[in-house]
């Protein structure tokens, strides 16, 4: 191949199919000042970028919390070069450690706390369900209960779209992160809200940064199913959502981008493959591979009972329902845990049955 790939030159934007949503004001700024915030997750592609703008408001304190200690390290450098007046600590600690989180909250005290740790990639949770749940539900829990006990004014949980009738193990576990917090917030002083994303162009493992790859190496482009689409957002638009959820927050809300229409994940690699001056499936192949385990055609914002009400920003709804019993899903999640540390071998039919009690809208794949 004698054409010259210059992929580095594609822009997200230019793959988006619609304007960028400019989510950030004053107001936002106003809430960070002199604050002393948390962000779990800190080293991921929204954790990094949302410390970043957090950064620039001249909070008290900035905590930086993740397991991974490479990117929390090349974050931690940037931040003291581009910022070197800021208060920072950049911690190493695992969310699913109870005594250390809580440690840190009671050292620290954080005002906001934005929850962005989790297991993200649908097909390894579905093969390691047991440590999806471990992460993103009990880690979650723990980190909500730490914030209740110690005062924390604002925890926003970064959730997904793939929370909403979900399939998968991962998506599973984010709807019972969601139902977390709205039980909190129904017994707490602190105000408990979430966000939820479509996909974020160019984060970690997402479509396209796999695509350029593979576009640099010839092809071929890899597509799960010719009619397979999501929603998209940006990595500015996932933060600025965050930061505006924080300014909307009175308590147990789900905060929704309006993402416009969902995006062909064929289209996608299409344009990509034109953008670099190839012509599809004859100079780059495109290769189907087929739906991997827990993942749909189509993505949902919203389960059927929810209803979206406007915020004061035009492209950002709400919904506020909480159809379940906090007391029960108390009650479920001290039998998941129990399952999950229990010292016999768990089958994962066990673990789904659990997880179908707390969140009846979960259909396992291939069974709806």
């Amino acid at each position: 191949m004698d054409k010259k790939i210059v992929i580095e030159d594609i822009q997200i934007e230019d793959l988006l199919e619609r304007s960028e949503i400019d989510l950030n004001d004053n107001k936002v700024k106003d809430d960070i000042l002199g604050k002393v915030v948390l962000v779990t997750g800190a080293g991921g592609s929204i954790g990094s970028e949302l410390c970043m703008q957090i950064a620039s408001f001249n909070p008290k304190l900035l905590l930086m919390l993740d397991i991974y200690e490479n990117t929390l390290y090349e974050l931690d450098i940037e931040l003291r070069r581009k910022y070197p007046m800021l208060e920072l600590k950049s911690i190493i600690a695992s969310v699913r450690d109870s005594k250390r989180i809580n440690e840190i909250f009671e050292e620290f005290k954080p005002n906001l706390v934005f929850h962005a740790a989790a297991h993200k990639h649908v097909p390894l949770m579905e093969i390691s369900p047991i440590e999806a749940i471990k992460n993103n539900v009990f880690g979650t829990y723990n980190v909500a209960k730490a914030a209740d006990k110690f005062g924390t004014q604002k925890f926003v949980l970064v959730s997904t779209d793939k929370a909403v009738n979900p399939t998968s193990i991962m998506g599973a576990t984010k709807r019972i992160c969601e139902m977390i917090i709205q039980m909190m917030n129904s017994s707490s002083m602190t105000n408990y809200v979430a966000v939820r994303f479509g996909n974020v162009l160019g984060s970690h493992g997402s479509v396209i940064p796999i695509f350029k790859k593979q576009i640099k190496e010839g092809g071929p482009v890899t597509v799960t199913h010719k009619d397979v689409t999501r929603y998209f957002m940006t990595i500015p638009e996932a933060v600025g959502l965050i930061l505006k959820a924080n300014t909307f927050a009175l308590g147990g809300e789900i905060f929704v981008l309006d993402m416009g229409k969902q995006i062909r994940i064929y289209d996608l690699a299409v344009n990509m493959i034109k953008l670099c001056g190839y012509e599809p499936d004859k100079d780059i192949k495109i290769e189907f591979t087929g739906l991997r385990p827990g993942e749909k055609l189509y993505e949902e914002l919203l389960v059927n009972e929810e209803g979206l009400s406007k915020t004061l920003h035009e492209k950002i709804m709400v919904t506020k329902i909480m159809d379940f019993d906090p007391k029960l899903v108390k009650e479920e999640l001290e039998k998941l845990k129990e399952l999950i540390t229990s010292e016999e071998k768990v089958s994962k039919e066990d673990i789904k049955r659990i997880i179908k009690e707390i969140v009846p809208t979960y259909i396992e794949c291939g069974t709806n």
